[in-house]
């Protein structure tokens, strides 16, 4: 099944307050991650940076469908994800600088956030394993029986990769109560997507192996992540097992803050700007009678809290020497090592 904008139909299904919370997730992340992008370029960020400017749409949809005790599984590409689900502003940028304020106190970096009060846990670096660690969560919520769903975000690439299938497999045999989503933004790293993988569309094209439907919809469209997210949760919940969405979207900067993306078809990011995903949900709220200035005040709200959480992040301690083995071990140090 391929699904496209939502109809006027679809448009009623979100209800106005849901409205309200995903603009005010798409600002977020976008303010936070340009926020994150400014800090890089003054060297103040602590190794490289993946963006998702572009693809938040896919985040604040699925964030909004999301009950607060389900668990987030992230890729390196994950600070979107994070942000939509609520983690502190100021957490988030300090873990980019290497700050004792940060999420996991400076240790992990742009690759590797997380939240666990959230049920964030944690981003992945090595591809595909998410899926994997995923399915654990999944069926540890099943054999609780706490309905909690587990939602698994990859890339396009991921998809060819034997964990993704594993994963797939073993979602379905056991009919576990997990939610793949994978963000097709055309791009491998810097390889275009169709030139590497035999079917058009990596994910959704191979759902019928594993006996799931396929779902394709426009992943630019917060209101159509949304409301498919939403139905796919509440089949995981009802113990009907899994569900994979391929949601296409494009990422508007290079693989990384070292990719000027000089590999791109002349037009192609231009194309693609024109379906800015936030600006894209602003008009449809404007057509839908919602008050300008009450999106205009989120924007400025938005940015307060970003300007304030910069310069709490930059004032925080660089993370102490004295935290490197804390979390590494389960007794929190390497004394059995001795």
């Amino acid at each position: 099944m391929t699904h496209g904008s939502p109809s006027a139909a679809t448009d009623e299904l979100t209800p106005q307050a849901v409205r309200l919370r995903i603009y005010r997730m798409l600002v977020e992340t976008r303010v936070c991650e340009k926020r994150i992008s400014d800090l890089f370029l003054q060297n103040l960020v602590k190794g490289t940076s993946h963006l998702a400017l572009g693809q938040e749409a896919v985040a604040a949809g699925v964030a909004a469908a999301m009950e607060k005790d389900d668990y987030s599984f992230l890729t390196f590409r994950g600070h979107h994800h994070v942000i939509a689900r609520g983690a502190s502003m100021k957490g988030v940028l300090g873990e980019m600088m290497g700050r004792e304020c940060g999420l996991m106190a400076g240790k992990g970096g742009s690759m590797h956030l997380s939240d666990a009060k959230l049920n964030i846990m944690a981003s992945y670096a090595i591809l595909g394993s998410q899926l994997a660690i995923a399915c654990g969560a999944g069926w540890s919520a099943q054999y609780r029986g706490t309905r909690q769903a587990t939602v698994a975000f990859f890339g396009d690439g991921t998809a060819n990769l034997g964990a993704f299938h594993e994963s797939l497999n073993l979602a379905a045999v056991w009919k576990l109560p997990v939610l793949f989503i994978c963000e097709n933004n055309l791009y491998g790293e810097y390889t275009a997507t169709h030139r590497v993988t035999a079917v058009e569309h990596p994910a959704a094209d191979r759902a019928a192996g594993y006996g799931l439907e396929r779902i394709v919809i426009d992943g630019n469209d917060a209101d159509a992540v949304y409301q498919t997210a939403r139905r796919a949760l509440a089949k995981a919940r009802a113990g009907d097992g899994p569900s994979l969405i391929e949601c296409l979207t494009y990422r508007q900067s290079g693989h990384s803050r070292a990719d000027p993306a000089a590999y791109r078809p002349k037009g192609e990011l231009e194309e693609w700007l024109e379906r800015d995903p936030l600006t894209t949900y602003r008009r449809r709220m404007l057509e839908l009678g919602f008050d300008e200035a009450q999106l205009e005040q989120i924007e400025i709200e938005t940015q307060q809290t970003v300007d304030r959480a910069t310069e709490e992040a930059k004032a925080s301690p660089p993370s102490p020497v004295s935290l490197a083995f804390q979390d590494v071990w389960a007794d929190g140090g390497i004394a059995w090592r001795n």
